[in-house]
């Protein structure tokens, strides 16, 4: 099997170094492993391209590339540029904090998971819960790593349905708790963390500059029951099925029959 890994967090991030074994795991002896991935953070940059800009991309080692871009750059760099043949499976991660519930909408992470599938490719993304039970291990990655190979094939033998108009991608997320303490894996739709969500907090810098950082929820209150967040906070690994067509189905005939 022929697997190209990448991320959100950089080339130099210890998530891909995890994913880097969940996907050697994955691929077996005989496979073939391309790391193509963001040569600086790209963190919360979703589904963005460099549309507008050339792309820099610079060869590390054999079958080991940077991309000054986002995650979804270095998809298509790898599929149209870097790679002698399509990959059999696109692996995103393992990204640093969850992304479940809104967090999805924002991650470049699915960003690249979310391309993999416009290219008709099988993609899945893979994401690290952090909470009270993980953040102080020696390796927060320990949950996917134990679990993620495991979770990958599970997810292969369900399929991707890649001849669909936009096919499935996967949203994977791994509980904030050790490895051993997880509880099982679920299918879950994507969830909202009721009353939360992304702000601003000011600053001024000494040269009487007003600067903002962007200030994320609180990501340890649940989602609704079935959902990412409330799977993960449970202590299990939540797998969401995702396609990249954003057309409300239930609200379709409701809108067309007001507008007519």
């Amino acid at each position: 099997m022929r697997i190209l890994i990448t991320n959100d967090d950089g080339i130099n991030a210890p998530g891909l170094a995890a994913l880097e074994e969940i996907a050697r795991a994955v691929a077996g002896p005989d496979g073939e492993l391309w790391t193509v991935a963001p040569a600086n953070e790209q963190s919360g940059v979703a589904h963005c391209i460099n549309y507008t800009k050339p792309t820099m991309i610079t060869e590390l080692g054999p079958r080991r590339f940077a991309v000054e871009g986002a995650p979804a750059d270095c998809v298509i760099a790898a599929v149209h540029h870097v790679m002698p043949a399509r990959p059999d499976l696109i692996l995103s991660g393992v990204n640093k904090g969850n992304n479940s519930a809104e967090n999805a909408l924002y991650s470049g992470t699915l960003g690249a998971a979310l391309e993999g599938a416009l290219q008709n490719l099988p993609s899945i993304a893979l994401s690290q819960y952090y909470g009270p039970a993980n953040a102080g291990l020696n390796d927060p990655f320990e949950t996917a790593r134990v679990h993620g190979a495991d979770v990958v094939q599970r997810i292969l033998k369900v399929g991707f349905d890649t001849n669909a108009p936009y096919s499935l991608f996967y949203n994977v997320n791994f509980p904030p708790v050790p490895a051993a303490d997880v509880k099982g894996t679920r299918a879950t739709a994507q969830g909202r963390r009721p009353g939360e969500c992304y702000g601003a907090q000011p600053f001024t810098a000494p040269s009487g500059r007003t600067y903002l950082w962007v200030k994320g929820p609180n990501q340890q209150v649940g989602t609704a029951e079935g959902s990412d967040a409330a799977a993960n906070l449970n202590g299990y690994i939540s797998v969401t099925p995702m396609r990249a067509d954003f057309t409300d189905q239930a609200a379709l005939a409701r809108v067309a029959e007001a507008l007519a």
